[in-house]
C-alpha cells in the first residue's frame, strides 16, 4: 500500500519564508481546509496516511517534502537551506522508522531542500537553488550512484525550488511554465504549460495526476493527452511559494 507523510499546517503559516514572492495575507483556516481536502484525495485512493507530528513553531513545516526524500531503499533526511527551517527534520526523522527504510542524512556544509529533487526513472534532477548547494549534490551522488541512480544538477534562479518550476507527467515528460525554467534543454522531453500554477503535478497512478485548481487551461492540456486530472485548491500555500508536491512525501511500495 502506498504511504503518504503529511504534517498539518501551523497556525503561524503566514509567517513562513518567502524568496521570490511578495508577502500577502494568508488565511490559516482556509489553508487547513485546503490541506484536509488535499489529504482526502490520497486517502480516497487507498493511500495510508502517516501523520508527522505537529510542529507549530515552524511555519513552513507543512511543506514536509523539503525535509526528506525517499529513493527506493533509502530515505535521505535533508538539511534545510533556510536557517529557520533547520528544526523541521528532527520531527520527521522518527517517523521514517515506521517505513522500514534505512536513513541517510545530508550533513554540513551541505544544504538540500526536498523540493529541489525531481525523480524520473532512475535519474534524480537536483536544483542548485538558493536552498540547495553543490556540496549536498555531491553527497547525494556518492550515496545514490552505487544504487544505480544518476544525479544531474540543474540551475534554479527564477523560483524557490526546482519543483516550483518543473515536475513530470507519468510518462516522464517534464512540464514547466517557460518563464520560470532556467534551462528546459536539460530534460529529454519538455512540455511547456500555459499557466504558472500548472507546473506542479503529483502522479497518483500511471494515468492520473493531481494538480492545483488554479490552472484550468493546463488541466485541459493534460486531459487532451489522455490523462485523468484531479484538481484541488491550494491558494494559501501558493502564496508562500508552495504547491501540490511539497505538501507530502509519497512512498510507493518502498520504491520512490
Amino acid at each position: 500500500m502506498p504511504r503518504l507523510l503529511v504534517r498539518k499546517p501551523s497556525p503561524h503559516l503566514a509567517d513562513g519564508e518567502l524568496t521570490h514572492l511578495e508577502r500577502v495575507p494568508v488565511d490559516a483556516a482556509l489553508a487547513r481546509s485546503q490541506w484536509e481536502a488535499y489529504v482526502d484525495v490520497f486517502r480516497a485512493r487507498g493511500w495510508d496516511v502517516v501523520p508527522v507530528p505537529a510542529d507549530d513553531a515552524h511555519p513552513d513545516g507543512v511543506f514536509v517534502e523539503d525535509a526528506v526524500v525517499v529513493f527506493d531503499d533509502v530515505a535521505v533526511v535533508c538539511r534545510a537551506g533556510a536557517l529557520s527551517r533547520r528544526g523541521e527534520a528532527a520531527t520527521v526523522a522518527p517517523v521514517l522508522a515506521t517505513l522500514g527504510l534505512p536513513v541517510a542524512e545530508i550533513t554540513a556544509p551541505g544544504t538540500l531542500d526536498g523540493g529541489d529533487v525531481l525523480k524520473i526513472g532512475r535519474t534524480a534532477y537536483v536544483g542548485l537553488s538558493a536552498r540547495t548547494n553543490t556540496v549536498a549534490v555531491d553527497q547525494l551522488r556518492a550515496l545514490l550512484e552505487p544504487r544505480g541512480w544518476s544525479v544531474v544538477a540543474v540551475p534554479v534562479t527564477r523560483v524557490l525550488h526546482l519543483k516550483s518550476a518543473v515536475t513530470a507527467l507519468p510518462d516522464g515528460t517534464v512540464i514547466g511554465y517557460p518563464p520560470l525554467v532556467d534551462d528546459p534543454g536539460v530534460f529529454d522531453r519538455f512540455l511547456p504549460v500555459p499557466e504558472e500554477h500548472g507546473t506542479a503535478v503529483v502522479v497518483l497512478d500511471s494515468r492520473t495526476v493531481l494538480m492545483s485548481a488554479d490552472a484550468p487551461a493546463t488541466a485541459e492540456l493534460f486531459r487532451a493527452r489522455g490523462l485523468n486530472v484531479v484538481t484541488v485548491p491550494v491558494s494559501e500555500f501558493e502564496k508562500l511559494e508552495g504547491c501540490v508536491t511539497c505538501l507530502s512525501v509519497r512512498v510507493r511500495d518502498l520504491a520512490r
